[in-house]
């Protein structure tokens, strides 16, 4: 271990002193104000008890920011892209009594909450949750908090976070799936079940997880969008139990009757998620998101490959996908068989296999199948999250039949009729399924 300059103390870590440089952060809290004092005690707690760099959090004032530019539309506010002058904290310099600072004028995302000049506790908690789980992470599979700032025009309160060059996964699927290869694959989903794992060893529940709020850097895919989690034994009440607010084809079934969120929902989210990571296409894509679709979801219908995949992933994704939550894996479970699948890949015989048998089925297929760069979404397919309201959805089942080995992992002809079929003794009043 290293040894402090001032006090001559072993560091904590990463050549950081907690106690002198807790010293040094509460000497400047007389030179600063967000204009909140609930964010003002926030970032001031979490620096007093950093152990590293990587926990702290700033005030950053907004004239450190420029070339600002707007780059999307989230579900509570909007996301933009600027150069940070100064950079992020690494420790204190003893020498010139000053922050030593990483990376200056580097890219930055703000996201910015609407209407947060009151300060809406969905900011506040959404920090938390990000600093929460940072504490315990080693490693980039949660998208860092730099620190917080405040558009002085609009007044509305910013979080600056790292900025993903490749967007959110979904983009990077968009451009690259047909160049990705398995190892690759199996690699990222890593690093999204680390993520997953360190939410729930938190005893956090993401809630809102899709392909969306996965942002994906230059070698690594990383969870980020907190502003939902809620502790494990959260309950929703009774005045909220009806409404859910996310994205249709990542909802757990159980979740669209009205049960409270568990792991097992976002464990559910996962598996939708390795779909598209090897499928390369959006889930339900074809179709329009409405109630139609909840209750062929809630009868056991499950996201259709065009292409022959490996049974011991599409096991593995069935497994996460099955309708009864305490069937479905742990996140630690996931992280243990795709860091096998990923970093001793070679020697992975079946899997090896059956990658082999795949590749030769698909190059032989006759009929050309979509990819994520050629695929066309239905008009009413919605990938962002929104309210969500369904009653009276009939008994959950799996299906006998999707992602059946004699299927090539697809869903059989027959079963698809069979929940159009079954679909009709719902449609007793046509504007509450056309309307959600």
């Amino acid at each position: 271990m290293s040894v402090c300059e001032e006090c001559k103390q072993e560091h904590t870590l990463f050549e950081w002193c907690k106690a002198c440089n807790a010293k040094h952060f509460q000497e400047n809290f007389k030179n600063w104000t967000s204009g909140s004092d609930d964010i003002d005690k926030l970032i001031q707690n979490i620096q007093l008890s950093a152990i590293d760099s990587h926990k702290v959090l700033e005030w950053i004032p907004y004239n450190k920011f420029y070339d600002i530019e707007y780059i999307a539309k989230g579900g509570f506010g909007k996301v933009y892209r600027a150069q940070w002058i100064d950079g992020y904290i690494w420790n204190w310099d003893n020498k010139n009594k000053n922050w030593k600072r990483l990376d200056p004028n580097k890219f930055v995302a703000l996201k910015c909450l609407n209407n947060s000049e009151n300060v809406k506790s969905e900011f506040i908690n959404e920090i938390t949750m990000h600093r929460k789980i940072v504490n315990e992470i080693e490693n980039s599979a949660i998208v860092r908090v730099y620190g917080i700032t405040r558009d002085p025009e609009e007044k509305n309160y910013i979080m600056v976070l790292q900025y993903a060059e490749n967007g959110s996964l979904r983009n990077y699927l968009n451009k690259n799936y047909d160049k990705l290869v398995w190892k690759n694959k199996f690699k990222d989903l890593w690093y999204i079940a680390i993520g997953l794992k360190r939410i729930h060893k938190n005893e956090l529940i993401h809630r809102d997880l899709h392909i969306g709020n996965i942002l994906y850097f230059s070698r690594h895919a990383s969870i980020t969008d907190m502003g939902l989690c809620k502790p494990a034994n959260y309950n929703a009440s009774e005045n909220t139990k009806n409404s859910i607010y996310g994205v249709l084809p990542y909802i757990a079934p159980e979740i669209l009757r009205g049960r409270n969120y568990t792991k097992a929902a976002d464990i559910y989210i996962f598996g939708i998620i390795m779909y598209e990571v090897f499928s390369g296409l959006s889930p339900y894509h074809d179709v329009s998101h409405n109630r139609n679709l909840a209750i062929k979801i809630y009868q056991g219908l499950r996201p259709r490959f065009n292409i022959k995949i490996p049974q011991l992933i599409v096991n593995l994704i069935r497994r996460c996908l099955d309708v009864y939550p305490l069937n479905r894996p742990t996140a630690e479970e996931i992280g243990n068989i795709l860091h096998e699948w990923w970093y001793r890949f070679n020697r992975q015989i079946e899997l090896q296999e059956q990658i082999k048998e795949t590749e030769r089925i698909n190059d032989s297929l006759s009929t050309t199948t979509s990819t994520s760069s050629s695929y066309e979404r239905h008009s009413e397919a919605v990938y962002t999250s929104r309210l969500l309201g369904f009653n009276n959805l009939p008994e959950p089942k799996n299906s006998d039949d999707y992602y059946d080995e004699q299927n090539d992992n697809m869903i059989s002809e027959k079963f698809s009729e069979s929940l159009q079929i079954d679909l009709s003794q719902f449609e007793t009043n046509k504007d509450a399924n056309e309307n959600i």
